[in-house]
């Protein structure tokens, strides 16, 4: 009786350790690779196109160096009336950002692509979170900069810690979408490649 072939190795294309941590959960054996991405909005681009753009950019760059692999690529930008708000990088743009977010809906928008070289197998999906923010004051703006120091995250909001306390509201069919990798719509992704967590993962 023939056996089933092995599955396709699986590649994050991604070196944030959140989305690493994420995709732990599915408990597939995967390696993590830099997709050494350009991350630059293009003219007229809004959150959203960017968002998928980048992150089946970073699957694709990926897939190039590893064709038998199953890549995943992710992105997030922050949705400020229609304006792309990015990872702050310092205090200061954090502080700026959490500001013009006070009292606002914020829409992260997640973008996750899967794409195998090999097989030719390309596809990409969407998961918006719609993020209510309260009416920050300065002081606890300030209180939660310096204790959670968000900068590497888009918006400067890490909603899995002390960032919840900014927040009045997440609106979200993904929940790990607002995290920066949104497992459901991955998950599915993953089964269309040929990968299932629930057949192929360590459990199974």
């Amino acid at each position: 009786m023939s056996s089933s072939p092995p599955p396709r190795p699986l590649i994050l294309g991604s070196t944030s350790r959140y989305r690493r941590e994420l995709l732990e959960r599915l408990r597939l054996p995967f390696e993590v690779r830099s997709p050494e991405t350009d991350e630059t909005p293009q003219p007229g681009e809004s959150p959203a196109a960017l968002a998928q753009r980048l992150a089946l950019a970073k699957a694709q760059a990926v897939a190039r160096q590893h064709p038998q692999a199953i890549v995943i690529g992710s992105d997030q930008v922050a949705d400020l009336d229609g304006r792309p708000i990015g990872k702050p990088g310092t205090h200061e743009r954090a502080r700026e950002q959490l500001r013009a977010m006070s009292g606002k809906a914020v829409v992260f928008q997640t973008a996750v692509a899967v794409v195998c070289a090999d097989s030719g197998f390309a596809a990409q999906a969407l998961a918006p979170v719609r993020v209510v923010f309260r009416e920050l004051s300065d002081l606890e703006i300030e209180n939660y900069l310096r204790a959670e120091q968000p900068y590497d995250c888009a918006g400067s909001a890490k909603s899995e810690g002390l960032g919840i306390a900014l927040l009045a509201a997440i609106e979200s069919d993904d929940p790990t979408a607002l995290i920066g990798l949104p497992l459901i719509r991955t998950g599915a992704l993953l089964r269309q490649a040929g990968l299932d967590p629930l057949l192929h993962g360590a459990s199974a």
